[in-house]
């Protein structure tokens, strides 16, 4: 079926030559002299694009543009006019126009301007599958040799690229092929942090005084982030924003950074989390400085809580913090304030107290409900529904992101001489295939991690810590172990397995090995 299109233009009739032609190519074309006559037409018939004429007698063209939006909100409109002024086109963008094209025109510009506006998404979706097809076994070569952290990052940045280019342009059959080289590179990914993983840990040192390059692969790992690059834009800035949401992935944050963008020059960057990429153990390494066995000798009582419930062990986060700035001589320790929102019931006090931080130096924020909303999805029968798959889960992150306190608190910062820092502490992982772990009562509940007495797993699939201290990890008991799962694994026990292999299928955990989990997006924020 032909697009239909109406030109709207006070000399029509003179562009009989650019109609055939747009004829020829598959355009059929009504004509309208005026505004009013356009208006009525687009009232009567189903058109798929406007050309309109921006000066005309009677109604001109952005007074007819305004009067077709009532009309009809969605059509691209492509203004054609003779005057290059700014303040017009300011004025046309202003009003919604979707292309804008100054006289003399050529039939060549206009159909090229339609096909920008009608066939734009099926052409990108075409090229997006030819260049994906084309670059799948260059892609795999390098999964297949992968030697360094900054090796897997870019692998991890190219394959998310094209997971959500393939979701938003392409058929959504290739998402099949794109899932299954994920799979893959998550396989030799967590066969790669496995053999790497307990060098790292050695060589950055067990008190904390190591720094990224002793091991000779070592990425940046979750106790080194503040050292290494937060505190020096507290050093280099008048006041810095450290933003941290819980649980958030690479694929998510891109969701965002078009917003972010329209206020802020963006430096994107990527860190490591430790193992487990849970929160106790990740994010209290991110505000302590410090890998968690150095935590509960060096604080414990920051660290004592109940092992079934991570945030009772994420309640001392400000009090680590506060520790951390003064040890490192930071300038802002004793003016550092910290703020955080654990759901929807809470007062955002960041949000309430914005107008009295301006000479605090460093201002902590923590937003829990990604990591909630990850949780709650697979025990909420509308949630999952809302969000069945990962991409669905995308949009339903940047649609809490674009009505939160927390997009109000970021645009009110881009007005501030300031620096905000955007982070998280771990990603998450959908969970496809249940794993058998056998253990005693008093194992952890975790699904994508435990800890516990005589854990037995399949080591193939699972990581097993028989000696937590060479991690950095403390113990509860004597002989308490650490299972770490890899890939899209979760862990289920013997008895009543089946039940429980259905319950967590499909849903959303963290604390494993996988590229979603462990390496995580750094954004550096400067006001525009």
């Amino acid at each position: 079926m032909p697009f239909r299109i109406l030109w709207v233009d006070d000399n029509i009739e003179d562009l009989r030559s650019h109609r055939v032609y747009l004829g020829e190519k598959g355009y059929e074309v009504d004509g309208a002299t005026n505004g009013r006559d356009a208006i009525a037409l687009l009232g009567e018939k189903i058109y798929d694009a406007v050309l309109l004429d921006e000066m005309m007698p009677g109604m001109g063209g952005l007074e007819t543009l305004e009067e077709m939006r009532k009309v009809n909100a969605r059509i691209p409109v492509i203004m054609i006019t003779k005057s290059e002024a700014e303040d017009l086109m300011t004025r046309a963008i202003g009003k919604r126009i979707d292309d804008y094209l100054v006289k003399p025109v050529s039939p060549l510009q206009i159909l090229s301007a339609l096909k920008r506006q009608l066939e734009g998404r099926k052409l990108t979706g075409e090229t997006v599958m030819r260049d994906y097809m084309a670059n799948f076994m260059a892609v795999s070569d390098r999964i297949g040799t992968a030697a360094s952290p900054a090796d897997w990052e870019g692998i991890y940045l190219d394959l998310v690229a094209w997971g959500m280019d393939i979701f938003q342009y392409s058929d959504h059959g290739l998402l099949s092929t794109w899932s299954d080289q994920m799979n893959a590179a998550n396989l030799a990914f967590a066969r790669y942090v496995r053999r790497r993983y307990l060098d790292w840990i050695k060589a950055d040192g067990a008190t904390g005084v190591g720094t990224r390059g002793e091991a000779s692969d070592a990425p940046l790992l979750s106790p080194r982030l503040y050292e290494t690059w937060i505190e020096p834009e507290v050093q280099r800035s008048r006041q810095v924003f450290w933003i941290l949401i819980d649980c958030m992935r690479l694929d998510q944050v891109r969701m965002i950074e078009p917003l972010l963008e329209a206020h802020f020059h963006v430096d994107r960057r990527l860190y490591w989390s430790i193992l487990p990429t849970a929160t106790p153990y990740s994010r209290n390494s991110l505000f302590a400085g410090l890998y968690p066995l150095d935590i509960a000798e060096g604080y414990p009582a920051w660290w004592i809580g109940d092992p079934n419930h991570e945030g009772s062990r994420n309640a001392h986060e400000a009090e680590l913090l506060d520790a951390l700035l003064r040890r490192v001589q930071s300038p802002a320790a004793g003016s550092c304030r910290y703020y955080k929102v654990s759901d929807a019931r809470d007062t955002d006090h960041l949000h309430r107290n914005l107008g009295s931080l301006d000479d605090t130096r460093l201002v902590a924020g923590v937003y829990n409900f990604l990591d909630i909303m990850s949780h709650g999805r697979s025990q909420n029968r509308i949630l999952k529904e809302l969000a069945p798959d990962e991409a669905a889960f995308r949009t339903l992150m940047r649609s809490w992101f674009e009505h939160s306190n927390l997009w109000d608190v970021l645009r009110k910062l881009a007005r501030r001489d300031c620096t905000v820092i955007l982070t998280t502490d771990h990603g998450s992982m959908l969970c496809q295939k249940a794993v058998q772990i056998r253990g005693n009562r008093d194992t952890s509940s975790n699904v994508r991690y435990k800890f516990g007495d005589n854990l037995g797993v399949d080591e193939d699939k699972v990581l097993l810590m028989k000696n937590p201290e060479d991690y950095r990890l403390p113990r509860q008991g004597p002989i308490e172990n650490y299972a770490i799962t890899t890939e899209n694994h979760y862990l289920v026990y013997p008895t009543n397995f089946h039940e429980y292999e259905r319950l967590y299928r499909d849903s959303f955990q963290h604390g494993g090995i996988s590229m979603e989990e462990m390496i995580c997006p750094f954004l550096v924020l400067r006001p525009r």
